[in-house]
């Protein structure tokens, strides 16, 4: 979006990741599982391995979803930021590539909500 000022303007960028005193904001999102209508942010670090963020983060935030126990993990299909990719579970999200505001999303084959409806 363009600006228009009538004197010097120097945007404030709330939201950078220097604002986060060494966090970053992650997006989450299981597709087709819209009982969880919208992307999760959680602030992590980014030390954090990516099976650690199963672990500690994906696994209490969809398991009350009846589909989440079925979940074949080697199966899972992963995108970040709209793009398909592999994690290194044992990797960083660093090392994985996951920065300040990544959105990953997961598909599970086989899986498409509570009686196949998406929700």
């Amino acid at each position: 979006m363009s600006v228009r000022s009538i004197r010097p303007f120097e945007p404030v960028v709330k939201d950078a990741a220097e604002n986060f005193h060494g966090m970053q904001v992650v997006y989450l999102c299981w597709d087709k599982h819209l009982m969880f209508y919208a992307p999760i942010a959680k602030m992590l670090p980014p030390t954090l391995t990516f099976g650690q963020l199963i672990d500690a983060e994906i696994t209490p935030a969809y398991s009350r979803h009846p589909d989440f126990a079925k979940i074949d993990w080697s199966a899972v299909q992963w995108s970040k930021d709209g793009e398909a990719f592999t994690p290194a579970l044992d990797k960083s999200l660093r090392e994985n590539g996951i920065t300040h505001k990544t959105a990953i999303h997961f598909n599970t084959p086989g899986l498409n909500g509570i009686n196949g409806s998406g929700f």
